[in-house]
């Protein structure tokens, strides 16, 4: 699979972010469901005056419900089309596009970028008050409530054992044909300052679900419920597990993707695009 812009397009990045409460997610569905896809590219076409619509490849397909603050795209367009519209596209999108969806960024791609490929790491951040009294109105969208003190310390003891690379299995939603096999580069939890919980979870890449259920499963060592190492007993159960919760979307948002050296883009993009197997385990391709 190539990812040379095929002849007569220019490969174009964005760089946006959405409040995700009022999307049935990123990717455009045949129901026609509000998503953030379909509205910019319905924009995108609009703004461009386009009889064509130009699809988006998106770094994190999120579900409905997640928000992002740092999602990144690429649309490939016409090179005349790009280069009427260049100067002024972001301010024309701004001024089409509904106002829980920006576009921060629109700047032609390095050789070889491709969001979803090139990308070396998400970072995802979920936000959960224990506050006795809820969740403060003004964030009710994107922080949970969780009825019980949670104890940071032991939830970051039970997240050590769940950071590496791990068949995941048990916190995705299988998906047909796809691997489950992934590398978390970080889970930790903080405590900050208003008393909100946030935990940073950063991997090469999720698998669907992946980052809800070990938030759930991390809850429910915090509060009490589940002891430090029965997370890890579950990871290497290699199941879904029932007593995992996937927890609920609006705590969720995708806070940034990193890429490697414009250099290294194309590199990268072929490897992602490997099917892994962890050592030991039988596998092709």
């Amino acid at each position: 699979m190539s990812d040379d812009v095929q002849p007569g397009f220019v490969r174009v990045r964005l760089d946006l972010s959405y409040d995700g409460r009022d999307f049935s997610g990123w990717a455009k569905q045949a129901r026609g469901q509000r998503t953030v896809q379909g509205e910019i590219e319905d924009a995108l076409r609009t703004v461009t005056r386009s009889q064509e619509t130009y699809e988006l490849t998106v770094a994190g397909r999120t579900d409905a419900g997640v928000h992002a603050r740092g999602q990144v795209a690429h649309v490939d367009l016409p090179e005349e089309l790009w280069r009427e519209h260049r100067e002024k596209l972001l301010r024309r999108l701004a001024g089409r596009l509904p106002h829980d969806v920006r576009v921060w960024s629109v700047a032609e791609a390095p050789e070889g970028f491709n969001a979803r490929f090139s990308a070396i790491w998400r970072r995802y951040a979920y936000r959960v008050t224990d506050h006795p009294g809820g969740v403060d109105p003004l964030l009710r969208g994107h922080v949970l409530w969780h009825d019980w003190t949670l104890d940071v310390d032991a939830m970051n003891e039970a997240a050590a054992a769940l950071v590496g690379e791990h068949d995941f299995a048990a916190y995705c939603k299988k998906r047909e044909g796809a691997t489950t096999i992934r590398t978390l580069q970080a889970l930790r939890w903080e405590r900050r300052p208003d008393g909100i919980l946030e935990a940073t979870v950063k991997a090469d890449a999720f698998c669907h679900n992946m980052v809800r259920s070990l938030v759930g499963a991390l809850l429910f060592v915090g509060d009490g419920h589940r002891p430090v190492d029965w997370p890890g007993k579950v990871l290497a159960a290699g199941v879904r597990d029932s007593a995992v919760h996937v927890v609920r979307p609006h705590g969720l948002t995708l806070e940034e993707v990193g890429y490697p050296a414009d250099d290294q883009l194309a590199a990268r993009s072929r490897e992602a695009r490997n099917k892994r197997t962890l050592p030991g385990v039988a596998g092709c391709c």
